[in-house]
């Protein structure tokens, strides 16, 4: 376990996990909201079943509570819009869109924790730009519209995805817990009212079709949602803004290689190039910041 005190190596592990995501979306048979209700209700059940079992209260800040709020509304939006941009445009770039977050986390970064990145990881940033744009590589003229839409959602992930991780860091620097076990279980159960909600407002059910279904969502739930955002989470307040944006590029990829090895995809020789420079990027955006003023 004294790998696991390596909060680099854990934010890796966490997103490797969480790079199954789109897998688990894409199996299962039920709408866009349902999973991502179910994703959220089974992991941060498993996180309360874990409280209650060692006895551990919460004891968390008024702060707190109301970063915890604004998380779930953000982890809300995100799945919201990946889970459709997973069913218009497929695992591989869905995930691949969602993880420009990067971009919104490094100007955070700068601005907002006055954090200065070394010049290898401004480097990174235009590298691990070209590599995805050689993985994308489309005309957007002659895409149809519901591709589109599959982008411009994937954008939108982007977006929320970036609130979300940062809002998470504030919540571990006000926290005085080692692993944020407490926090990720409160943000998946008032996740899972936000997507139930959404679902039937939506009028889609909550009914899961089979017990393959079922165990497709217990996978996404456990592993993806409570084990992989555990991992991340923990490591948060422990690396900076930029290091974090720039290593869960290994999530895309990953979730690039289960598209074509799960689902068919076919990857040409430049695909295969961008995934290349989108991993030298994640190596040369992993080395620790500077300084912090």
């Amino acid at each position: 376990m004294k790998l696991l005190a390596n909060p680099t190596l854990r934010l890796f592990i966490g997103a490797a996990l969480i790079s199954l995501s789109p897998v688990w979306v894409r199996l299962v048979d039920v709408a866009p909201s349902t999973s991502g209700f179910y994703r959220v209700l089974i992991g941060g059940t498993a996180l309360a079943i874990y409280l209650l079992a060692t006895r551990r209260q919460l004891h968390l800040s008024k702060r707190a509570w109301w970063l915890l709020i604004l998380a779930s509304v953000f982890l809300a939006l995100d799945l919201w819009f990946w889970h459709r941009s997973i069913n218009y445009i497929g695992p591989g770039l869905s995930t691949l869109l969602a993880n420009f977050q990067v971009f919104f986390m490094m100007i955070a970064g700068i601005v907002l924790l006055r954090q200065i990145p070394r010049p290898a990881q401004v480097v990174a940033v235009p590298l691990a730009l070209l590599g995805l744009a050689l993985i994308v590589g489309f005309d957007w003229a002659t895409l149809p519209e519901n591709y589109k839409l599959g982008v411009i959602l994937g954008l939108l992930t982007a977006m929320a995805y970036a609130c979300y991780l940062l809002t998470l860091h504030l919540i571990r620097e006000t926290s005085t817990f080692r692993v944020p076990t407490r926090e990720m279980a409160v943000i998946s159960i008032m996740c899972a009212g936000i997507l139930g909600l959404s679902v039937v407002a939506e009028g889609e059910s909550l009914v899961i079709p089979s017990y393959e279904d079922l165990g497709w969502l217990i996978g996404y739930g456990v592993l993806s949602h409570c084990l992989g955002w555990l991992f991340i989470a923990s490591s948060l307040s422990e690396v900076s803004a930029v290091e974090v944006g720039l290593a869960l590029l290994l999530q895309p990829t990953l979730s690039f290689v289960w598209d074509v090895l799960f689902f068919g995809r076919p990857m040409t020789a430049i695909e295969l190039a961008g995934a290349g420079i989108a991993l030298i990027a994640i190596y040369l955006g992993s080395r620790p910041t500077l300084k912090q003023t």
